[in-house]
């Protein structure tokens, strides 16, 4: 009997273990909002939401240099609103007022090199359907914020569809550190632009293939070969920025502005923006972690202040 129960024990542990191992799926949320740097500001993108599922794919053993590849699926809105959700007059509006939500998809390629390249497509409607006004104004009140005042010249409703590619490589490691280029370009009616710069990890980080850094931590691979079974790293990504069309600020990109009959109020972007994030990534068996700050130069012409804002990300791993 007592050797049954070590045998059923040990076939436990064993499946217990494989499930461990292999964690093809991943689903969770990440929240933005510059309050969490404790400032005391509520302006420009004030607060971000996001739900993600990303389900890890069958690498063909026929392409050798494919070492992890990850389906993606997202919804998640932004708010952004002037210096102040509450404006004494039209005169200090500085960034207009906007609500973006959207749903979108992607495929993360991730190559042995620890190369990566990341394709989306994402839908979704900026203006008043997007639900700016009714998220902002549910938050305050539940939270005993002050009123609001001023989403009345927000931007208008606008269908978006969008792609974006985003490429990753590394370009040198040691035992404690390394250092990526990171960089990505995005296309459509909402969003055009590009951006580029390095990466430093500090800390216990995996490959660029099976890492929180690029999104990648689903995976049907065997953890064997990792650097590390668990990641804990800081890191600090710089990148300058390149915008072309931003319809949370300029409005439609087919439509006079303003439009007949409303307040629209719409901005000037400013071309070049330059972009500071510090964070910390923890992969443990099942959850992950991402916490950072990102700091902004203005990225409208009438903006009075940069901006800044926190980020947290939760994810969960299963089968």
């Amino acid at each position: 009997m007592k050797l049954k129960l070590i045998a059923l024990a040990a076939c436990l542990f064993t499946g217990l273990s494989t499930f461990a191992q292999n964690r093809g799926n991943e689903a969770g949320f990440q929240s933005d909002n510059d309050s969490f740097l404790g400032q005391g500001s509520d302006r420009y993108y004030t607060n971000g939401f996001f739900i993600y599922y990303r389900h890890a794919l069958d690498v063909n053993k026929a392409n050798s240099n494919l070492a992890n590849k990850v389906l993606g699926f997202e919804i998640g809105q932004k708010i952004y609103n002037a210096q102040s959700g509450y404006l004494p007059s039209i005169e200090y509006l500085d960034r207009p007022f906007a609500g973006y939500l959207y749903i979108g998809s992607s495929l993360n390629l991730l190559y042995k090199n620890e190369s990566n390249l990341k394709l989306s497509a994402k839908i979704g409607i900026v203006g008043p359907a997007a639900g700016g006004y009714p998220i902002q104004k549910f938050i305050h009140n539940t939270f005993g914020f002050y009123h609001l005042n001023s989403w009345q010249y927000q931007i208008r409703n606008d269908a978006e569809l969008n792609l974006s590619a985003e490429y990753n490589k590394l370009l040198g490691r040691s035992a404690w550190a390394d250092i990526s280029l990171t960089s990505y370009a995005n296309l459509g009616n909402g969003f055009t632009g590009a951006g580029v710069g390095p990466m430093l990890r500090l800390g216990n980080f995996n490959q660029l293939f099976q890492s929180v850094s690029t999104q990648s931590t689903a995976s049907k691979n065997s953890n064997a070969n990792l650097l590390h079974q668990h990641e804990l790293f800081f890191y600090y990504k710089p990148q300058i920025n390149v915008v072309a069309y931003d319809a949370t600020v300029q409005g439609s990109l087919f439509k006079d502005h303003p439009e007949a009959g409303t307040q629209e109020v719409t901005g000037d972007i400013k071309p070049v923006m330059f972009s500071n994030q510090l964070g910390a990534s923890y992969a443990g068996g099942r959850f992950i972690f991402d916490l950072s700050a990102i700091f902004n130069t203005k990225d409208v012409k009438q903006m009075v202040h940069s901006h800044q804002w926190g980020s947290l990300t939760v994810l969960y791993r299963f089968n």
